[in-house]
């Protein structure tokens, strides 16, 4: 398994265990052990994940760290852990004082679900104020994990995760500035862009004036650039569904009107559609050829098709509000409807999707 599908299984764990742990003792033997467990240290080693490692702050002497990872007998990462339910703004504090008594080069504070990666980039063994990486563990991006498996013991290297923390850094500030600027752009922004397409005086009121316009241009791009990687990802899926749609219409339908620019651009699939379309691809795969299952979306939900023909649908998501659900036709063609959490509830469902669809192959 590789280790992005570890990743998301434990995220699953994780996801199912986080309202069961009332204290901080559980969240570590629960969550946090296997999550270290995971990138492939001994959690059971005290020579190389050390429990209540002892970080003397000043004149308090026999002040313990939760765990810290050895090597060679030297602290190389510590590690400070709250309860699954608890904020971790306050006990940053904390860590900065253990931080500076040790040879540590980096340190972790984490609840289970929320894990911030720090080190000293500002001032030579000083803890920054700000991590250098934050994951969550319920929401991580595929670039987190390329970052992540660097801290893994197999790939652990010092000097290599410092030289790219710096970048990691202002990488997210950046995002994070940029996220900020498409929810309210501020003036300066706003007449960076105007500096460039407006030729009039740039008055408050033109500013006040083009800041919806600004929102709504980037946020429009934004999405047609994600929508252009998704049709590229793909080969094109949606124009080979519409074309055997097409073919396979009745004649009535060639009649009807079609459907207007503005009805076609209130579909959106979403990466959570698209992630379980993958995964019932990989589930049918010892049951029919990958590229005959298909996928055709619309506005309340998204079929998966076999061979793109909407009369052989294999299963319908509906994900478009809070309670997620699929549908699947038994033999009867009688509509049963499976509630799921997230789309990895999927998996259970392989025997089901593998009836439907050899209903049109046999």
């Amino acid at each position: 398994m590789d280790f992005i599908d570890q990743i998301k299984q434990f995220s699953k764990r994780v996801d199912s265990l986080k309202d069961s742990l009332p204290t901080e003792e559980a969240t570590k033997t629960s969550i946090i052990m296997p999550f270290f467990a995971l990138l492939g240290y001994d959690v059971f080693n005290p020579d190389e994940f050390m429990p209540e490692f002892t970080a003397d702050v000043g004149i308090k002497k026999g002040e313990k760290v939760d765990y810290a990872i050895l090597n060679n007998g030297e602290p190389v990462i510590l590690i400070e852990c709250k309860w699954i339910g608890e904020p971790l703004g306050k006990h940053d504090s904390q860590l900065f004082r253990y931080f500076a008594t040790s040879k540590a080069k980096f340190a972790i504070l984490t609840n289970g679900r929320i894990y911030k990666f720090y080190t000293d980039l500002d001032e030579c063994n000083k803890m920054d104020e700000k991590p250098f990486l934050e994951i969550d563990i319920l929401d991580i991006k595929e670039t987190q994990v390329a970052e992540l498996k660097k801290f893994g013991k197999s790939n652990f290297d010092v000097d290599s995760i410092f030289n790219v923390a710096s970048e990691l850094k202002y990488t997210n500030e950046f995002k994070a500035v940029f996220a900020a600027q498409l929810q309210n752009p501020t003036d300066d922004f706003v007449k960076l862009f105007l500096s460039r397409a407006y030729d009039g005086v740039r008055t408050q009121s033109v500013v006040d004036r083009f800041k919806p316009i600004l929102k709504k241009a980037l946020n429009n791009y934004i999405t047609e650039l994600m929508n252009d990687k998704i049709k590229a990802a793909l080969g094109n899926q949606d124009l080979h569904d519409s074309t055997e749609q097409t073919e396979n219409a009745a004649p009535q339908a060639a009649a009807e009107t079609p459907a207007s620019p503005e009805k076609v651009s209130k579909i959106v699939t979403t990466e959570e559609e698209l992630e379980a379309f993958f995964i019932v691809k990989n589930l049918l795969k010892d049951v029919a050829d990958m590229n005959d299952i298909t996928y055709k979306d619309n506005e309340r939900y998204m079929a998966i098709l076999y061979k793109g023909k909407t009369t052989k649908w294999i299963c319908r998501f509906y994900f478009n509000s809070s309670n997620k659900f699929l549908i699947i036709p038994d033999k009867d063609k009688k509509e049963v409807k499976y509630p799921i959490a997230n789309v990895y509830d999927i998996e259970g469902l392989k025997e089901s999707l593998a009836v439907s669809i050899s209903r049109f192959i046999n």
